[in-house]
């Protein structure tokens, strides 16, 4: 998302026209405004305010950052727009933290070692593959990971020691160099993609291409803006007071940006996943909302939308291989969810949206009690 210099994977100067994202990122850039530092009161991506019915979508966070000089993209990523606002909670309720980036789980996972947990916050939509092993063998060994954060969606590879970033997207199984070669597991494309076939839920229990947009522009933006309850027994929701069918964190608008989910199916009034390949069989539903993967266009006199069905139709290009009414129909729907699941010796549990610290930081008590009862077990035990 950091478009310092012109370019970052959603928008730059790559292709014949100079006009496409770039596939090629570099990290010894800076950083662009806002990505570290923010002023009280920018808006975040969904809006504090919900829009009256049959009004034209807009997107604060593009139009306050184009008329105060900041990054574009400075709502979807970032220290500042999501894992300070963690830290300083954590921090306040007394627990010890020591901080390290993704880039040290591909070239230094042996930090892992010297701790019980390791907590995910925010937006984390791009792993390699050495990331994703040395998390998933980590919590095989006995370690807890504790994910409040979403969109766990694509491969990208690291090179030239962790100075590039790479990843080809919608377009990998055509420019990225590794397609069809013997390293084509490493293809930069989503992870549902069949050339690739690793579903995220094998590390983080949901995938990113069941879930994806909630609550803001076109994507539902009068839905549920928190989690609905159900598996109200579970220890992670002790002391909350919360019961079957309660919605929590819908004040604080926990629920939007980005969500993770899988596909599921209901019996006797419980969610359940659809069994997938590659997916883990002792994964627990415990609280659900729906979500979309493309906007609701309505008409109106100078209604103009962000994305689209770009994204939807990118994602289905490349899970599926094609785009038909079948493959369309499939990937148009998802839901965000919170689950547990064990993995050898370790355990893992994920509230998978963008939006959970803001629970934490606007005081939300169940939102607060619910990550104080995951931190203390996976730190404790």
């Amino acid at each position: 998302y950091n478009d310092f210099g012109g370019a970052n994977h959603y928008f730059g100067i790559a292709g014949p026209d100079h006009n496409l994202p770039s596939p090629v990122l570099s990290l010894e850039r800076p950083w662009a405004r806002g990505i570290v530092w923010l002023p009280a009161g920018a808006p975040r991506i969904c809006a504090d305010h919900l829009p009256d019915f049959g009004d034209a979508p807009r997107y604060p966070m593009k139009e306050w950052a184009f008329a105060n000089g900041f990054g574009q993209y400075y709502g979807a990523a970032g220290w500042a727009q999501f894992d300070r606002h963690f830290v300083v909670w954590a921090e306040k309720e007394g627990y010890a933290l020591d901080m390290i980036t993704q880039t040290d789980l591909h070239y230094r996972p042996e930090l892992l070692d010297a701790y019980p947990c390791v907590t995910i916050v925010g937006h984390d939509e791009y792993w390699t593959r050495e990331m994703r092993l040395s998390i998933e063998a980590y919590v095989k060994r006995g370690g807890r990971l504790a994910r409040f954060g979403a969109n766990f969606m694509w491969q990208i590879r690291l090179e030239e020691q962790g100075r590039l970033q790479v990843c080809y997207k919608y377009k990998a199984i055509d420019d990225d160099p590794v397609a069809g070669t013997d390293k084509k597991h490493l293809l930069s494309t989503a992870w549902e993609d069949k050339r690739v076939g690793w579903p995220g839920a094998s590390t983080v229990g949901v995938n990113g291409a069941d879930g994806t947009y909630a609550s803001w522009g076109g994507f539902a933006p009068h839905g549920q803006k928190g989690f609905t309850v159900y598996r109200s027994s579970h220890w992670a929701f002790d002391g909350t007071g919360l019961r079957y069918a309660d919605i929590f964190g819908d004040q604080a608008r926990i629920f939007a940006y980005e969500v993770d989910g899988l596909d599921y199916r209901f019996r006797h009034g419980l969610p359940y996943p659809v069994p997938v390949e590659g997916q883990p069989e002792d994964i627990e539903i415990l609280a659900m909302s729906p979500a979309v993967l493309e906007e609701d266009e309505q008409d109106g006199e100078g209604f103009r939308y962000y994305i689209r069905n770009t994204d939807r139709l990118g994602l289905v290009q490349s899970v599926t291989g094609e785009v038909t009414e079948e493959s369309l129909s499939r990937y148009k729907y998802g839901s965000g969810m919170m689950v547990h699941m064990t993995s050898g010796k370790g355990e893992v549990l994920t509230a998978a949206t963008c939006e959970w610290v803001m629970g934490l930081k606007r005081g939300d008590l169940c939102t607060q009690r619910i990550t104080r009862n995951i931190l203390d077990r996976f730190t404790n035990e």
